[in-house]
């Protein structure tokens, strides 16, 4: 019995004596399978050929792999209490990641923006004993289904000392940003994921329903987006890949953004 991981979208899957038929999150509009076909690793295959790969991202640890895999996020680790928290998640498991994660404490929990970055959450819960936090409206999405994961439902979820998960919408229903009051030397910072893009601008940030196939979002989703996090400040916007930062100025970036959004579909930009 193997937890085959999806090469394309790096989602591992219950155990099973074949790969899967297929991955259910890249047959989605949101993701794609490619033209080669679904194709399928496994954790060893994984750890013989990649790595950990470990960088400062704007004062937060970032924990990505080397070289790329799969959508190519990397997990960050936030300040909670006397541990931290992983913030979106990696395929990869390797004693180099686990270490870095020790330093720190251990890991208080995960917390996972959307089901493309599910990856390999259950291999990370197990080894810290830690739970994952998950939003109920996207739980169809779980293809390795665990006793750590936790779903939770409504509008936020405050996870104590100044972690908020917020449920956005957008680029799936249970999207999810994650707000960290003391970010930013004080000032707030917002963990996006790509639920709200960072881009090369980083005056503007982005939204979409599908970010390889662009398919854009109706306004009203993107106008919600931009609802849900007007009650937080947060001076920084971390994104879901490296060197994704907004520096300065994000909650006005992402409400001038939404703003901006909403005149292009008008077509009054």
């Amino acid at each position: 019995m193997t937890t085959y991981i999806c090469v394309t979208c790096g989602t591992q899957f219950a155990e099973t004596d074949e790969p899967p038929p297929a991955c259910p999150i890249c047959e989605d509009p949101r993701q794609y399978v490619p033209e080669s076909g679904q194709a399928w690793t496994t954790p060893p295959e994984l750890a013989a050929s990649h790595r950990s790969e470990i960088r400062d991202e704007g004062g937060l640890t970032g924990l990505g792999m080397e070289p790329g895999f799969a959508i190519g996020q990397r997990a960050l680790l936030v300040p909670h209490g006397a541990r931290r928290l992983m913030w979106d998640c990696i395929p990869l498991l390797d004693e180099a990641g686990a270490a870095e994660v020790e330093r720190g404490g251990g890991l208080s929990g995960i917390a996972i923006s959307h089901p493309h970055y599910y990856s390999g959450m259950v291999e990370w819960a197990r080894r810290f004993d830690c739970p994952v936090h998950l939003h109920a409206d996207d739980a169809e999405w779980i293809m390795r289904p665990d006793p750590a994961i936790e779903l939770w439902e409504g509008e936020t979820k405050d996870l104590g000392d100044g972690l908020t998960l917020i449920r956005c919408g957008g680029h799936y229903a249970g999207g999810t940003v994650l707000h960290w009051a003391a970010g930013a030397e004080g000032r707030g910072a917002l963990l996006s994921g790509d639920i709200v893009q960072v881009v090369p601008d980083v005056a503007h940030v982005g939204f979409m329903y599908s970010y390889p196939n662009l398919i854009p979002l109706p306004e009203a989703a993107v106008a919600r987006i931009a609802a849900a996090l007007a009650p937080y400040p947060f001076e920084r916007i971390h994104g879901a890949w490296w060197g994704r930062l907004v520096p300065r100025d994000g909650a006005a970036v992402v409400q001038r953004s939404a703003e901006r959004y909403g005149r292009a579909l008008r077509g009054a930009l």
